[in-house]
């Protein structure tokens, strides 16, 4: 991580939780001593935003994203959310582009693209997700993957600012399988390289960029001394008590 930027920590919550367990979580975090250096986002299923929202809302430097929206206003799409309902519950961010969301339910770059533009265009923050499976990083084709993901996004944002570009190998998520240091460090300084040959070396410099894929308590502090790995989009272990451990992994 360099100096210069945010350490970053989101906990994306996937299709998990109730009521009754996501409020234990969030009295967890409550509770615990965070690094207020390190800014953390937690991304419950879509029912529970406001009341994860409602329940940090005096916990400094935690806020609520949505793991997905639609990119339309509203209308006729049976099952999806807008940015603005998003909003209203209190998110501030959102994540595209997630592995899950290309492979499963088989978002398009285009698509992933005009979402971007609409959650940039209602206030959110991006957490844009890419990566590769595991047959395109053993033929060599693991920039060519996520620099085709990259310029879908790249020709939607029109605010660095708000965006955090996670790098997730599809083949590290879920799988307990995690990038080596030296694997994870690798891809994120070609991600920073084409930034700045492409966008600029200003957004190259300032833009965080996340390292996701079976993210623990045990492996995140090898992961977090990577000059270009700014934080962690943690799967699984967010709905555990080493998240916490993962937030305060750069704690002196």
């Amino acid at each position: 991580m360099s100096g210069g930027r945010q350490f970053f920590v989101g906990g994306n919550f996937k299709m998990n939780g109730n009521t009754e367990s996501l409020s234990v979580i969030a009295e967890r975090l409550n509770t615990s001593d965070l690094d207020g250096t390190v800014e953390v986002v937690v991304a419950p299923p879509a029912p529970y935003l406001a009341l994860l929202n409602s329940k940090l809302a005096a916990k400094e430097n935690v806020n609520v994203s949505a793991q997905n929206v639609h990119e339309a206003e509203k209308g006729a799409f049976t099952g999806e959310i807008s940015c603005s309902m998003a909003l209203d519950c209190g998110a501030r961010y959102a994540i595209l582009g997630h592995s899950e969301r290309r492979h499963v339910f088989g978002e398009s770059n285009q698509q992933i693209g005009k979402k971007t533009k609409s959650v940039l265009a209602a206030g959110l923050v991006v957490i844009a997700c890419i990566g590769e499976k595991a047959e395109d990083r053993k033929s060599g084709n693991t920039m060519n993957v996520c620099v085709e993901q990259l310029t879908a996004f790249k020709e939607n944002i029109s605010d660095w600012s708000r965006v955090v570009i996670a790098y997730e190998p599809v083949w590290a998520i879920g799988t307990g399988e995690v990038a080596t240091p030296e694997i994870a460090q690798e891809t994120h300084s070609q991600i920073r390289s084409w930034l700045s040959e492409n966008v600029g070396s200003d957004v190259a410099a300032s833009t965080r960029i996340i390292y996701g894929g079976s993210v623990n308590g045990k492996n995140c502090k090898d992961l977090s001394v990577q000059p270009d790995i700014d934080g962690f989009l943690v799967g699984g272990a967010s709905l555990k008590p080493e998240f916490v451990d993962i937030i305060n992994c750069t704690r002196k």
